[in-house]
């Protein structure tokens, strides 16, 4: 094969006698591997251009991949250019050649689930009705995105506010349609330690985790604490999930030897008659005492028992939150606990440690009053209650170990709360339910105050059974707003009378007769002696006419009045205007689509909305109504009303929809340490004036239209 050879071609082209060398080295490497020829785009682009693909090197030869020579080389200017047979070339290039072989060019591979290293999910927001996917078509987290999940831990010292923190948070979430549950210790405890059979074959399900049986293996332990001896029947041994545990050889199961292992600062008492103090089982102090080995371990396996009934709802029931409530105020607890997470879920589930501190006494003395009416204190003799709970307080500071150091060394995510959110100090918080969840607890108080809720006055809509719409207010509703001004102005004095009332007859230690809890937040009297300043308040409307008439008659010195969209009553879309039965009769799909699932369904043309877009509008107003301290008054729609009233009540999904809201109700929520103290007040046109509904009780609508 003839052709060009290459010291001709070099002289040419006037090659370095560094390019001279690379050519020959390259030859020679292709003589010895004993191949014909090599691709110049592998190698040899430093002295043929890449344009020019399919020119191979043999021996001295420059040839094409067709077999011909026919390749002449033209004036050299920074490149080279080559014209074929046809005399038509690259064009030419003032860019410098390069003078290095180029990097190897590799593949990029992906890992699959047939590469050892399984590849990690990405974990974004979900948020239902906002996002979807494949795997999430309603928003909802999927089952399979254990990364998207999250395990709150609660910290802290009996009497420091968790149960209240947990509640609150575990509602917000639930509201935003994220599933939580909460995993109380001292419940299975209590259960436990009072053989209480008196529940369900559900409810016990759902406390203890597995199927109910004749007595646990913790109550068969507490039997034999309590009574000295063995049950009559035969028994399964201890165990912390509920099923049989195998013997060792020393009689005791395996779960019970290893709890023993985990915590040998609980085995350093032989019997339970080395403690002094009573019954070992009695919810009093002693029971709480490190020292008392037997009641100690019993506690750690209702914690991890009641760990596992959490992971269970996380990794196998869908559920998207499980919310660990109990102190967890030792070191050695809180590694227990995560070494168990991580066993059963992998690195991947987000674990969130809550702590809470109280600092101001005022605030520690009214958690303990509450606990005073707690189950383990109720109906008891209110002076040796406190003792008793002081005691056991005392005993657990001994061993209370705070969030810092540890967690901070081993980039553990925690908030720690003082004084329920007066100071928050947050650490490596991440994922998207985390970061919500820190959010909110950065946005709530104790502060005593009232939050009313109702609808508009009626409207011409209204009485055409219209929805949707901007009319304004019938001569009935402007009747309906100028009473709702004077008994909201009413109210307003009267709680500020029962306040004062409350505080005149609170003491620590309680007195017979005294009201509970005392509010540390409230304090009636100034420095100077003199009374303090009212309560400010506000009243909120939507920006619709029938609602800004509806509060058009509060003095503004007085009340701030301000109107908000998010207030804005569901937009039904190409629906607007329309009666439920002329969208059955227009709109039959649709029509019947909402009637099946309410809740998801959204209202089809532009700016169409469903319950869902609701609940994410509201978001903000609900944040604002737990961090502000003053009274409030929320002037809104059907919809809105529904979804503010689910929030506070911590109504179930499938209620929220359907809720009876009629006009003319007006609804009182008035934030309290134990929960939400809910009044009903009805419109009575007679007397033009709203009347209490003593056994009101919230429920469904009875027509399926509204």
């Amino acid at each position: 094969m003839s052709g060009l050879k290459f010291a001709e071609y070099a002289e040419l082209n006037g090659l370095s006698e560094r390019e001279r060398e690379f050519g020959n080295g390259l030859r020679e490497r292709e003589r010895e591997k004993g191949r014909n020829g090599v691709r110049a785009d592998l190698g040899s682009e430093v002295l043929l251009p890449p344009a020019i693909p399919h020119v191979t090197i043999a021996g001295d030869d420059i040839e094409g991949t067709d077999g011909s020579s026919d390749l002449k080389p033209k004036a050299r200017f920074g490149g080279v250019t080559w014209s074929g047979k046809d005399g038509v070339g690259q064009a030419a290039s003032d860019t410098p050649l390069p003078s290095n072989p180029s990097s190897p060019k590799i593949p990029f591979q992906r890992n699959t689930s047939a590469s050892s290293t399984p590849r990690v999910r990405p974990t974004t927001l979900d948020i239902p009705g906002l996002t979807k996917s494949k795997v999430s078509p309603d928003g909802r987290i999927s089952q399979r995105d254990v990364g998207s999940k999250l395990v709150i831990v609660m910290v802290g010292l009996p009497a420091r506010g968790k149960s209240y923190i947990t509640k609150k948070v575990a509602r917000y979430l639930n509201w935003l349609q994220h599933d939580a549950r909460i995993f109380n210790v001292g419940e299975k405890r209590r259960i436990y330690a009072h053989h209480d059979e008196v529940m369900s074959s559900a409810t016990e399900r759902s406390i203890l985790g597995h199927e109910p049986r004749a007595m646990t293996p913790t109550q068969v332990a507490a039997h034999i604490l309590i009574n000295g001896e063995m049950p009559s029947q035969p028994i399964p041994t201890l165990s912390l999930n509920g099923r049989v545990s195998p013997q060792n050889g020393n009689g005791m199961s395996q779960e019970m030897a290893n709890l023993e292992s985990a915590f040998p600062d609980l085995t350093t008492v032989s019997s339970p008659g080395a403690v002094g103090g009573g019954d070992p089982m009695d919810q009093t102090a002693d029971f709480f005492d490190p020292q008392n080995t037997h009641a100690a371990l019993i506690r750690e396996q209702c914690a991890m028992e009641t760990l596992d009934d959490l992971l269970h709802f996380i990794l196998e029931d869908g559920g998207s939150v499980g919310i660990l409530d109990a102190t967890n105020s030792t070191l050695a607890r809180r590694k227990l606990v995560m070494e168990r997470i991580r066993a059963k879920a992998g690195p991947a589930l987000n674990v969130l440690f809550i702590e809470s501190v109280c600092e101001d006494e005022a605030l520690l003395e009214s958690n303990m009053r509450l606990k005073l009416s707690g189950p383990d204190y109720k109906d008891k003799d209110p002076i040796a209650s406190l003792e008793d709970f002081r005691k056991r307080v005392a005993i657990y500071e001994k061993n209370y170990v705070p969030i810092g150091e540890y967690e901070e060394k081993n980039n553990m995510p925690y908030v720690k709360m003082i004084d329920v959110g007066r100071k928050v100090i947050s650490h490596q918080i991440h994922g998207f339910l985390s970061a919500q969840a820190v959010y909110y607890l950065l946005n709530f108080n104790l502060a005593p105050r009232q939050i009313w809720i109702t609808r508009h006055g009626e409207s011409a809509d209204n009485q055409a059974g219209k929805i949707g719409g901007d009319s304004s207010l019938t001569e009935n509703g402007r009747r309906y707003a100028a009473a709702l001004t004077r008994f909201i102005e009413y109210e307003r004095k009267a709680w500020d009378v029962r306040q004062r009332d409350k505080e005149a007859h609170t003491h620590f230690p309680p007195h017979p007769g005294d009201h509970t809890p005392p509010n540390p937040h409230f304090t009636p009297q100034t420095g100077d002696g003199n009374d303090p300043p009212e309560k400010n308040f506000c009243v909120w409307t939507s920006m619709l006419k029938r609602s800004i008439q509806s509060g058009e008659l509060f003095d503004e010195e007085e009340f701030d009045v301000k109107q908000m969209r998010m207030l804005d009553e569901l937009n039904a879309g190409d629906m607007e205007g329309m009666t439920y039965d002329e969208i059955k009769i227009k709109h039959l799909v649709e029509y019947e689509l909402r009637q099946h699932d309410k809740l998801s369904y959204r209202y089809p043309g532009p700016g169409g909305e469903g319950y869902l877009d609701v609940i994410n509008r509201l978001r903000p107003v609900i944040v604002e109504l737990e961090r502000m301290t003053d009274h409030c008054l929320l002037i809104t729609h059907r919809s809105v009303a529904r979804v503010l009233l689910a929030y506070f009540m911590g109504l179930r999904r499938d209620q929220v929809a359907d809720l009876d809201c009629p006009l003319g109700m007006l609804y009182s929520l008035e934030p309290k340490p134990y929960g939400v103290e809910f009044k009903a007040f009805k419109y009575n046109s007679a007397s033009d004036w709203f009347g209490y509904l003593p056994d009101f009780e919230l429920k469904k609508a009875a027509h399926p239209h509204n």
